[in-house]
């Protein structure tokens, strides 16, 4: 069985096709989604649309949960706007020029998700527990990044009974192997990459016939420059901005 684990996509419809479309070349039998679907891209209406296909036509194959992006805009209000654009402003006025243009329908969808989700995965007499979180077990919210200590990781982490864990939020893949047997897996981002190509990232979990798995980041290339253009052309105020945060590092 292969699965395909795929997070933060925002809003990035060129990215989120490109990776789906190396998803069915992998021949990938499930797909798992770690939420942040809409906000701050150029299509957000179509990435979530094309979620809510795929859980339609792949049933109980495509699983997902609410990243903290949606639940921003499932609940977005002026007070949040403001909060966040002391933060990061270019990503509060996305989200507010989001909000006029995704439909209503859409947010419901993002408001419905769930935060975290376990999944038990059975292969005869062993069961795989892979628990699907955004940032953390403990928060949609908290950074599991590649520096950060074995110790750190356990802290975070050490609350969960799964066998693997999968998260996103930074947007920078890693992983990593604890003293207790855990896997925690950063996938890394589809559509807003934060590696210095800024090329989408995502994990196919291949899970052999004797309950032994491997885990595998996959490397993509795409025409981010499109899409720094297509965000560029929104126009709202420092779209420029976070239209430069697709281009590659000089």
């Amino acid at each position: 069985m292969k699965i395909a684990v795929i997070s933060d996509i925002h809003g990035n419809k060129l990215a989120l096709d490109t990776v789906l479309d190396d998803i069915n070349k992998n021949e990938c039998d499930k797909i798992f989604c770690l939420g942040d679907i809409a906000m701050a891209g150029y299509d957000p209406n179509y990435t979530i649309e094309k979620c809510i296909e795929l859980q339609t036509s792949m049933g109980r194959n495509f699983e997902i949960i609410q990243g903290n992006t949606d639940r921003l805009i499932a609940n977005f209000s002026d007070s949040c706007f403001s909060t966040l654009v002391s933060k990061a402003s270019p990503m509060a006025y996305a989200l507010r020029d989001d909000m006029l243009i995704i439909k209503k329908e859409n947010i419901e969808y993002l408001r419905r998700l769930p935060e975290n989700k376990m999944v038990a995965l059975e292969y005869k007499t062993k069961t795989l527990r892979i628990q699907l979180v955004h940032g953390s077990p403990r928060r949609q919210d908290e950074n599991i990044y590649p520096s950060l200590t074995e110790a750190e990781v356990e802290d975070i982490t050490g609350r969960s009974y799964a066998d693997i864990i999968f998260c996103g939020h930074t947007h920078l893949p890693c992983g990593y192997v604890l003293s207790s047997g855990k896997h925690v897996v950063n996938v890394g981002s589809v559509g807003r990459s934060m590696i210095p190509n800024r090329m989408p990232v995502y994990v196919v979990l291949k899970i052999n016939d004797n309950g032994t798995f491997e885990i595998e980041h996959k490397f993509l290339n795409y025409d981010n420059k499109k899409v720094s253009r297509l965000i560029a052309e929104r126009g709202f105020k420092e779209a420029d901005k976070l239209a430069k945060m697709f281009l590659k590092e000089e």
